[in-house]
């Protein structure tokens, strides 16, 4: 019923996906907290509990893709509890989730160096450190798109002169079709290629692409 390449995705790169996307939530729900609004802990989403972040159809979709793509529930937020200044705090509350996944690449980057090109670890355990490399360099670019309802939708309506507003909203609006359309013609790598490869040669010493 399944390959046995399916089998070996499901057991290495499924909980470094799982790993990825909890923490990401999380730092999410964290810095909101910081800036006043209990919302996400209040409904159980500052946790490091998978499964409290998973998504439905985001569980499907890593099945479906054997493991190379998924999503989690975003972390609700509301805006009225945020103290200061709310696009300030709804910058870093957004760029938090990426900046985590870019964190994660490089510790696990750095005890790939020091643990996997020594020869002494298994191969499940070295391709799992390898995987969480990428995965986490892959997630945090793909994040920092700006297109609706990814993260970077909500960092560059933070920076833009608010007379921008009203026009980026007017675009924000097709964002989950151009997502789609990305997806289906596989135009993310052209985009996301020479960052991820950058950073996964930066973190793990290993060429990619």
């Amino acid at each position: 019923m399944f390959s046995e390449d399916f089998i070996q995705r499901a057991i290495i790169a499924a909980p470094a996906i799982l790993f990825a996307l909890t923490v990401h939530e999380y730092f999410h729900a964290w810095t909101a907290l910081r800036f006043g609004d209990t919302t996400a802990r209040d409904v159980g989403r500052l946790t490091l509990n998978p499964l409290a972040h998973l998504d439905l159809f985001g569980t499907i979709m890593m099945f479906v893709s054997s493991f190379r793509f998924g999503w989690a529930k975003p972390v609700p937020i509301n805006p009225m509890n945020l103290r200061g200044n709310k696009r300030v705090a709804d910058f870093w509350i957004s760029i938090a989730g990426p900046l985590s996944n870019l964190g994660l690449g490089f510790l696990f980057g750095m005890a790939f160096r020091i643990f996997g090109q020594s020869g002494s670890l298994p191969e499940p355990i070295y391709l799992m450190l390898f995987y969480s490399v990428m995965i986490n360099v892959s997630l945090a670019f793909f994040n920092l798109i700006p297109i609706f309802p990814l993260d970077g939708s909500h960092i560059l309506a933070s920076i833009l002169p608010e007379r921008h507003l009203p026009m980026l909203d007017e675009i924000q609006r097709y964002g989950p079709f151009i997502l789609i359309g990305l997806i289906i013609v596989g135009g993310f790598w052209l985009i996301l290629g020479p960052f991820v490869s950058f950073f996964v040669y930066l973190f793990s010493g290993i060429r990619i692409g």
